[in-house]
């Protein structure tokens, strides 16, 4: 169980650290540049996947800090009763916590999530994203994974 909280911290710090280098180094809205298909762009997200609730009057930030805080008690519960065997199973949920609570800090300390990441093909552009949205994303793809092709417990 260490192993995976140390994990999941990890995450939260690498996140971290990534936003706040985004928030001090990148002009807001001004896309940089680094590669064909690929920019640093920070830019705030009030709401959810997508901006979803982004223009709400402010009830949000509230409302998604419980979802996330709700999220990472119950990831934590699952995480402890895992056995040494399930690695896949463990491995998603780590991820999918330090994701989930590297966007609840940022939550929670100002208000909004800190997004920099921007792809996009040619004037297609997917939406800002940050090192926490991947986690949550990879670790999203690992249980879809784990529930489909993962070992079953008999009994």
């Amino acid at each position: 169980m260490k192993k995976w909280l140390a994990l999941a911290m990890l995450v939260v710090v690498l996140d971290q650290a990534t936003k706040m280098a985004a928030d001090h180094l990148l002009v807001y809205g001004e896309p940089l540049a680094v590669l064909p298909s690929f920019n640093l762009t920070l830019l705030y997200n009030r709401g959810a996947a997508f901006s979803f609730l982004g223009e709400a009057s402010g009830w949000q930030r509230w409302f998604f800090v419980a979802v996330s805080a709700l999220a990472a008690i119950f990831l934590t519960v699952w995480l402890s009763r895992l056995h040494a065997g399930q690695v896949r199973l463990a491995l998603a949920l780590s991820l999918v916590l330090g994701g989930a609570v590297g966007n609840l800090v940022d939550r929670l300390w100002l208000g909004h999530v800190v997004d920099f990441i921007q792809v996009y093909y040619r004037d297609l552009y997917w939406p800002a994203f940050n090192i926490a949205d991947s986690a949550i994303t990879v670790g999203a793809g690992l249980l879809i994974w784990d529930s489909l092709f993962g070992e079953r417990e008999e009994g």
